[in-house]
């Protein structure tokens, strides 16, 4: 018996090993296990025995399929070794970046029926046919934004009485998100920006970015370009403008600052950075002070927009700004009428459809992620004719790069969500991120009641 209790202390404790225990538990006199001091400590502090919860890992149902996995193997197993409380069921998959084996590999349960899990982690939105009735569920949902294509999903996860908290909204105390995969969208963004002047103009072909093994063959592709002489801009200082830099990076191009990008002639690739003070203005002409971006985001409704003079000095404009419905939009159609209207190719990563980018007419797939915009017609037309935009929209950028991204997403998780998803929420972490609970709507995302039952 000394044994035995020694055995489930160095090790993760099964479902089947606790049901031994109780057997063997059984066969001896309390008075005998509560002098026992092994057993003691066992029953006071391993989590199994006071709650277990199962997670499962799911298989990705959104169609265009999207590879990633929010947990991939070597993480999947470090999960069960840090929290003891916590048991995995990764849902089979045949498209997934890991293959079950890899999962089987490392000791990991990998099977088709996921019914016996309390909390269900996918990446994307689950289809509304795979929900299952009162389950906590983690995916980026894409409803607190009031996207109307996602209302019939909201609509279905309050009837099944389901818990909902969404990857976007878990922030920090100070309101900094905690897990994203706009690093990714970036890299990846700004390469098929990269791929759409080289078939727009002629110059040069790159491969998919899906294609390549991982991020360290895309960013040799990278590297062995001889840009023409672009004017490259991005807009946003977050995860995704950064990891646009990081693809950028290899070709060695100068960075210039907003005021040169506007008012200097180069006869080189140069790229510029806008925040949102380059490109925007309070309407009262207040000027940005230091804390004016906390004012911006807080309300954007109170500027406008002064990003039309870009419009005739870029060629490639790489979107990877956050946008508030409230803020202002960037470009108008008539703006793509104007004689001098210069940008050739639009790499939109924000992938806001129609605003505050009128020619973002839909999101694009990664099969075919470029599409045209026809500023006369204000309609899709030909990718790559010299009278139309150049659009790129795909919305699952990181998925052409699912194994790093994956890895990266998984490691914010364990870190930053994990102890209170798995544990108390004490900083409100997954509370902030709730946006229903048990089928109702929580306080903070009241404002979608009206979204929600179609009065708006």
């Amino acid at each position: 018996m000394l044994a035995y209790h020694l055995s489930l202390l160095s090790s993760p404790v099964s479902p089947m090993q606790v049901q031994r225990y109780k057997i063997f538990s059984a066969m001896f006199h309390p008075k005998s296990l509560k002098n026992c001091s092994i057993f003691t400590t066992f029953a006071v502090n391993h989590p199994v025995m006071k709650d277990k919860i199962v997670v499962g890992i799911l298989k990705e149902t959104k169609t265009p399929p999207d590879r990633r996995v929010p947990i991939g193997p070597r993480r999947a197993r470090e999960i069960q070794n840090r929290f003891p409380n916590v048991e995995l069921i990764v849902q089979s998959s045949e498209i997934r970046c890991f293959t079950d084996n890899e999962f089987r590999d490392l000791g990991l349960h990998v099977s088709s029926d996921i019914s016996a899990c309390d909390v269900l982690l996918g990446v994307k939105e689950v289809h509304i046919p795979e929900l299952i009735p009162d389950k906590t569920y983690l995916f980026f949902s894409h409803t607190a934004k009031k996207q109307s294509y996602n209302r019939s999903l909201l609509q279905h996860i309050v009837e099944k009485k389901i818990t909902l908290i969404d990857y976007e909204y878990l922030t920090d105390q100070h309101g900094f998100r905690l897990v994203a995969f706009g690093r990714w969208a970036g890299i990846v963004g700004a390469y098929n920006g990269l791929r759409a002047c080289g078939e727009r103009f002629g110059d040069f072909t790159l491969k998919p970015a899906h294609e390549c093994h991982d991020l360290e063959e895309m960013l040799t592709h990278v590297s062995a370009l001889k840009l023409p002489p672009l004017r490259i801009l991005i807009t946003g200082g977050g995860r995704v403008a950064h990891g646009a830099l990081e693809t950028l990076a290899p070709l060695n191009i100068k960075e210039v600052s907003p005021g040169d990008f506007l008012h200097k002639k180069y006869n080189m690739p140069v790229f510029s950075r806008l925040d949102p003070w380059h490109y925007t203005r309070r309407k009262d002409g207040t000027a940005f002070g230091p804390d004016g971006f906390n004012h911006f985001i807080q309300h954007p409704q109170e500027y406008e927009s002064t990003f039309f003079p870009y419009t005739k000095k870029t060629d490639l404009f790489i979107a990877s700004h956050f946008w508030n419905p409230q803020s202002p939009v960037f470009m108008k159609p008539e703006d793509y009428l104007a004689p001098d209207f210069s940008i050739k190719v639009i790499a939109d990563i924000s992938c806001d459809i129609k605003k505050p980018i009128p020619s973002t007419l839909r999101a694009s797939a990664i099969a075919e992620p470029f599409y045209g915009y026809d500023p006369r017609s204000g309609q899709e037309s030909d990718p790559f004719s010299k009278e139309n935009i150049t659009v790129m929209a795909v919305d699952n950028l990181p998925g052409e790069l699912p194994r790093d991204a994956s890895v990266d997403f998984g490691k914010a998780l364990m870190d930053s969500v994990f102890p209170s998803l798995f544990g108390k929420d004490r900083e409100k972490i997954t509370e902030r991120a709730t946006i229903v609970k048990n089928g109702k709507l929580t306080k903070r995302f009241e404002y979608l009641k009206g979204f929600l039952y179609g009065k708006e």
